[in-house]
């Protein structure tokens, strides 16, 4: 999915091009979008957001998305322009989020919510409706992560056979991840480390 310093955007910019994020494929491809110039942003670069939409293939098409640090949108967006069935967008930093809601007019995409709040806020309240595809791109040095994922296992957000994909520095201590989440894919860009989970319910 970018980075501001709040607990609801991404950090440090890594592909070196702000202003812009691209469309890679789907019903928008090629299309870009503005993104609000905030402080730290970091969109998930085109090799990376390329690579992970590789292995989400057959998989985003109708699917429920939950981008939890969604910042520019990269991510959200792209899973959009593949005909996601709903994507939700949590970003805390007011001028980025106004941006990613401009951004859904311009495409006049009616799939998705934008949701103004901190990510831990939000997390913190039992979801009625379980996301099949999750993006974790949380502002990195900030161990957001830890925090994060038992919200998603504890308060229902999380469907029977969801997706998790999580970007996050590669120095430091990884996040503990719970025992019913299985790592499908693991690869590393520069300082990036990228991995994507198939999460197995924990109940009958």
């Amino acid at each position: 999915m970018a980075r501001s310093k709040s607990s609801a955007s991404r950090s440090t910019p890594a592909s070196g091009r702000s202003g812009t994020i691209r469309l890679i494929s789907g019903q928008w491809r090629g299309r870009k979008l503005p993104v609000h110039d905030v402080e730290g942003l970091r969109p998930t670069t085109d090799r990376v957001k390329e690579t992970l939409f590789n292995w989400l293939a057959t998989e985003v098409r109708d699917s429920r998305c939950l981008d939890v640090f969604a910042g520019s949108g990269s991510l959200g967006f792209e899973a959009l322009s593949r005909y996601a069935g709903y994507v939700m967008m949590i970003e805390q930093e007011p001028k980025a989020a106004r941006q990613l809601q401009q951004n859904l007019q311009t495409l006049q995409c009616e799939q998705a919510q934008i949701v103004c709040r901190d990510a831990i806020q939000v997390l913190q309240n039992p979801c009625s409706e379980p996301f099949e595809l999750v993006f974790l791109d949380p502002p990195f040095r900030k161990n957001l992560l830890l925090q994060v994922i038992p919200l998603l296992e504890q308060q229902g957000w999380l469907a029977k056979r969801a997706l998790i994909y999580l970007e996050r520095e590669n120095e430091g201590e990884a996040p503990e991840i719970p025992p019913n989440w299985q790592l499908l894919k693991d690869k590393q860009a520069g300082q990036v480390r990228y991995q994507l989970y198939l999460r197995e319910s924990t109940t009958e």
